[in-house]
């Protein structure tokens, strides 16, 4: 096997796994996931979750887990402590919400 043909094997083989990966932290939150988050006193804050970190519900055009497109997007959510959520500032002067917000 050439030293061309082995690069060339290398960086396919990378690609595959970095999309493998994608595609994997992209799913949505499975069952087990969201109930040990509500088992910790963990509630869904809107609005706080910086561009692609999300834990889901990041709007039209997304599929779930770490597709928000912005940063603070409304329509997103992360899990935080229970209780915290609308203490939370952003850079803008706004605050988490236990209920979607206009981005």
């Amino acid at each position: 096997m050439s030293t061309s043909t082995k690069l060339t094997s290398a960086i396919l083989a990378s690609a595959i796994a970095g999309l493998l990966a994608s595609a994997a932290h992209a799913a949505p939150l499975t069952k087990a996931e969201t109930d040990a988050a509500i088992a910790a006193h963990k509630e869904k804050c809107y609005g706080v979750a910086l561009k692609g970190q999300n834990d889901c519900a990041a709007g039209p055009g997304t599929t779930c887990q770490g597709t928000s497109t912005m940063d603070f997007q409304g329509n997103s959510w992360k899990f935080v402590q229970g209780g915290t959520c609308a203490s939370i500032q952003t850079p803008n002067g706004g605050h988490g919400s236990l209920m979607p917000m206009k981005s």
